[in-house]
């Protein structure tokens, strides 16, 4: 059982609703469930290559009709960490796809390789080793180095494929230079997150997928924590970690139904 009343839920989306393109389960059974309990929900994803709103049509595509502004994902946390940095936006040099571009964009910074205030990486589905070098130099030379999320691997209905986190190691390894991350297990995006719902983190429930990064930052900021194998973390991987979650369900309709 709860440790006290669960009235909100942060839930991650790759490995837990869906795997790439096929959806895990019946999302639209799923949210009525969700809606009848009068649960409180915000989305949080590490996937930095898409924007809220194309996550907003994806449910959609999947019979999940939510508004944009529940949907959270680290292209924004990192946005919002450069913003602190740099207040007046400027040229960044961006490892990425469109949903970090755009949530950059959205803070004032643009794309350029010359005078570059700090490298950006994140998934990239187009990298080149020219554009590797290109991040290498600019952080040796001193340009700041920001990372969307960790994550190494990525679900996808043929397994894990290479995520935001192999891009950002292969940039540390090569510069010598740690990288600021501001996506999950950092507590940034889980601290907007309930500052958005207005709720407490221990009447909240974390829901994820992976145990380094939707479980350990759960716990970080006090939430209740529930894992879900239908995605990367496998329950070998949990009984051999030193990170235990509060629940462990084999995916969401199962969680849902047991749970409340």
């Amino acid at each position: 059982m709860p440790k006290q009343k669960i009235t909100a839920l942060i839930l991650d989306m790759d490995g837990v609703l869906w795997r790439d393109n096929e959806p895990i389960c019946n999302l639209p059974a799923i949210f009525n469930s969700i809606h009848g309990l009068n649960l409180k929900y915000v989305f949080l994803t590490n996937n930095s290559s898409k924007t809220p709103e194309s996550y907003q049509r994806k449910l959609a595509k999947f019979g999940v009709h939510v508004s944009a502004d529940l949907i959270m994902t680290s292209s924004q946390a990192v946005s919002i960490l450069l913003k602190k940095k740099y207040p007046s936006g400027g040229p960044v040099f961006i490892v990425g796809e469109d949903g970090l571009k755009t949530a950059l964009e959205s803070q004032g910074f643009y794309h350029q390789e010359k005078h570059a205030l700090a490298v950006v990486a994140g998934l990239d589905r187009t990298i080149t080793y020219e554009k590797l070098a290109t991040a290498t130099l600019l952080i040796r030379g001193g340009a700041g180095f920001y990372g969307t999320n960790p994550d190494r691997t990525y679900p996808s209905p043929k397994g894990l494929i290479p995520g935001a986190g192999s891009v950002i190691e292969f940039l540390k390894i090569a510069s010598g230079i740690n990288p600021i991350i501001a996506g999950k297990p950092k507590p940034l995006m889980f601290r907007l997150a309930l500052k958005k719902l207005g709720v407490k983190s221990e009447e909240t429930l974390d829901i994820g997928d992976r145990i380094e990064t939707d479980l350990v930052g759960g716990k970080r900021v006090g939430c209740q924590t529930a894992l879900v194998t239908s995605g990367v973390s496998s329950l070998d991987d949990i009984s051999t970690s030193r990170h235990k979650a509060d629940f462990t369900f084999p995916d969401l309709a199962t969680l849902i139904s047991k749970m409340f």
